[in-house]
C-alpha cells in the first residue's frame, strides 16, 4: 500500500499535527525533502513532503507567505511539514490560512521530532512498499509462468493476468485481430480497441501506449507490443479501473516477457511448418503425391485425404505489388492460425502459391483478400484430388493469365471456359492482327460501293447460309455471293478454308469487343 500523509499523521512516534488540507491527506508521499529556501521548486520532482523551519520566510508578510505556498503547489509537493521550536515557536497563522486556501496539507512538527526521524520513516515505508511490490511481482511471475506452460498457455496466462490486475486482458495477433481475452466478457471490449491497436502497428519495434477505454466504460487501457523483431508478433492490452501501481506493472512486464517468448517460439515453429508445407506443395505440383503424403505426416496428411484447390497470386514488379503480396501472405497465415485449417504455401518473389481443402474458409478468405488488393492478380483452380494437383496448378495459372489480361484481381477456373475466347488472348496482339487482316476490306468500303465487312460478318454468323445472311442484310443472295467473291479477291484467300473463316471471325469479334 502506498505511503500517504494520513499514515504519517497517524504515526504515534512522530506526533505530527494536521493544521490545513485535511481533505488531501490521502496523497501519496513519494519522498521527503528538507529545505529552507524561499523557492525550493527547482530542486523538487513532485510528490515530496517538504520539511522546513521557516528561517527564510517573512512571517510578518501574509502576501509573501501566500506566494511561498503557491510556489510549493506549483512544484507539486504533496504536503508541508513545519518544524516549531527552532526558528518559530508556532506555525504562523498566515501560513496556515494560505495553505488552507489552496488545499495544501500543512503538518506541525514538534521540536522533539527531528526531521531525520520523518525521513527514516518515509524511507522505510517506501522500501517496504517496494519490497512488497517486488515480492508480489515475483510471485505473480511464477504464477504466470506456470500458466504459460499449460496446453492452452496464452489463454491461461491471460486469465491469471486479469485476476492479478483485477481487470481484463486481451491478446492480439500481428494484424490486430483478437486471439484471446479474459474474462470471457472482455472479448467484445477488446475488439472495440481495433483502431488503437492499428495505430500501434504503424510503430516499428517494442512500443507501449496508455489509451482511454472503449466508449461506454471507464477503463484505463495499456497496450504493449510483443516480439523482438522490428515488426511486432502481437499485442497485449490490459484494462483496469485505475493507474497500474508498481506491483501491477511488474505483473504486466512479466506477462509481456512470457508472451513474447511464446510468440517467438511459435514463430520458429511456424517457420519450420512453413518450410515443410512448401516442400509438400512442391511435391504435389511436381506430380509426386505419394512422396508428398509421406512427407506431410500427421501435420498435413489429413489435408490430402480430400479434394483441394490451388490459388496462384502474382504482384506487379513494383514496391506496392510486393507489399500487397507480403500483406496477403501474412493475413492468410493469420487466418489459417485462427481457423486451425491446414494450408500449404510457397512464397517466392512476386508470386504466392496456396493449396487448401476445397471448402476451407481460409482459402475463401485468401480469395477475398486477393480480390481486394488492387496491386494483385490471382487465379483459383477447381477442386481436384491431391493426385491431380499438377492439373489444378495449370488451371490456376491459366486463370491468373486471364486475370492479368482482363485487368482483374481474381479469376476462377470456371470462368476461363465461359464466354468468348477473345478475352483469353493477349489483347494488343489480337487487335493488331484484326486490324491488319480487315484493313483491305475497310479501305474498299471507304471508296467503293458495297459493305464488304458487314456482309462478311453476316455470312459468317449464319454459317455460310446465303438466304439467311442476305435477308439479314436486306440484299439479294446473288448480291451477297458477289460481295463474298470480292472479299476472296481482295484478301487473296478462299472462304471455303475453315482456318480462313476462323481467323476472319476472330478478327471481327475482336473489333466488336473493342468497340463495345
Amino acid at each position: 500500500m502506498p505511503l500517504t500523509l494520513a499514515s504519517l499523521a497517524q504515526h504515534s512516534a512522530l506526533k505530527l499535527t494536521v493544521l490545513a488540507g485535511r481533505d488531501r491527506l490521502d496523497s501519496e508521499v513519494r519522498w521527503v525533502h528538507t529545505s529552507e529556501l524561499d523557492d525550493p521548486g527547482p530542486y523538487l520532482e513532485g510528490g515530496e513532503l517538504l520539511l522546513t523551519t521557516g528561517l527564510a520566510l517573512d512571517i510578518g508578510d501574509p502576501e509573501s507567505l501566500r506566494g511561498y505556498v503557491r510556489r510549493l503547489t506549483g512544484a507539486r509537493v504533496v504536503g508541508l511539514g513545519f518544524g516549531v521550536g527552532v526558528g518559530h515557536d508556532d506555525v504562523p497563522s498566515a501560513l496556515v490560512e494560505a495553505a488552507e486556501q489552496v488545499g495544501l496539507p500543512l503538518l506541525e512538527v514538534p521540536r522533539r521530532t527531528p526531521f531525520i526521524a520523518i525521513s527514516k520513516t518515509v524511507s522505510a515505508a517506501l522500501a517496504a512498499d517496494r519490497y512488497k511490490a517486488v515480492t508480489a511481482g515475483f510471485e505473480a511471475q511464477r504464477d504466470l509462468t506456470r500458466a504459460a506452460l499449460a496446453p492452452d498457455g496464452p489463454a491461461a496466462l491471460l486469465a491469471r493476468l486479469a485476476g492479478h490486475l483485477d481487470g481484463w486482458a486481451a491478446l492480439y495477433d500481428a494484424q490486430g485481430a483478437v486471439m484471446a481475452a479474459a474474462p470471457e466478457w472482455a472479448g467484445k471490449r477488446a475488439a472495440r480497441l481495433g483502431a488503437e491497436v492499428e495505430r500501434m502497428r504503424e510503430i516499428q519495434g517494442p512500443a507501449g501506449a496508455a489509451v482511454a477505454g472503449p466508449t461506454g466504460c471507464e477503463d484505463r487501457v495499456e497496450i504493449q507490443s510483443l516480439g523482438t523483431a522490428r515488426r511486432p508478433r502481437g499485442y497485449l492490452a490490459v484494462g483496469t479501473e485505475s493507474r497500474l501501481d508498481t506491483s501491477a506493472r511488474y505483473v504486466v512486464n512479466a506477462a509481456v516477457a512470457l508472451l513474447t517468448l511464446s510468440l517467438e517460439q511459435s514463430r520458429t515453429l511456424q517457420e519450420a511448418h512453413a518450410r515443410l508445407a512448401a516442400a509438400v506443395l512442391r511435391m504435389l505440383v511436381a506430380g509426386e503425391a505419394g512422396h508428398a503424403r509421406s512427407t506431410a505426416g500427421d501435420l498435413y496428411g489429413a489435408l490430402l485425404d480430400h479434394p483441394v484447390r490451388v490459388l496462384v497470386a502474382e504482384s506487379a514488379d513494383d514496391r506496392l505489388g510486393a507489399e500487397a503480396l507480403a500483406r496477403l501472405a501474412e493475413q492468410v497465415d493469420a487466418a489459417a492460425a485462427r481457423s486451425g485449417e491446414p494450408l500449404l504455401t510457397v512464397h517466392e518473389g512476386a508470386r504466392l502459391l496456396l493449396l487448401a481443402a476445397e471448402d476451407a474458409t481460409v482459402l475463401a478468405a485468401a480469395a477475398d483478400l486477393a480480390e481486394a488488393e488492387d496491386a494483385l492478380s490471382a487465379g483459383l483452380s477447381a477442386a481436384v484430388p491431391p493426385e491431380e494437383v499438377p492439373e489444378a496448378h495449370r488451371q490456376a495459372e491459366r486463370a491468373l493469365a486471364v486475370a492479368v489480361r482482363r485487368g482483374r484481381n481474381l479469376v476462377e477456373h470456371g470462368e476461363v471456359g465461359a464466354g468468348s475466347v477473345v478475352p483469353l488472348l493477349a489483347a494488343d496482339a489480337v487487335r493488331a492482327f484484326a486490324e491488319g487482316l480487315l484493313r483491305p476490306l475497310r479501305e474498299h468500303d471507304a471508296t467503293s460501293r458495297g459493305d464488304l465487312v458487314a456482309s462478311l460478318r453476316a455470312w459468317l454468323s449464319h454459317h455460310g447460309q446465303w438466304d439467311a445472311a442476305a435477308a439479314d442484310l436486306g440484299v439479294h443472295r446473288h448480291t451477297l455471293r458477289y460481295r463474298m467473291r470480292r472479299v476472296e479477291e481482295i484478301l487473296g484467300c478462299s472462304l471455303d478454308d475453315p482456318d480462313v473463316r476462323m481467323e476472319l471471325w476472330l478478327a471481327l469479334k475482336t473489333e466488336a469487343e473493342a468497340d463495345g
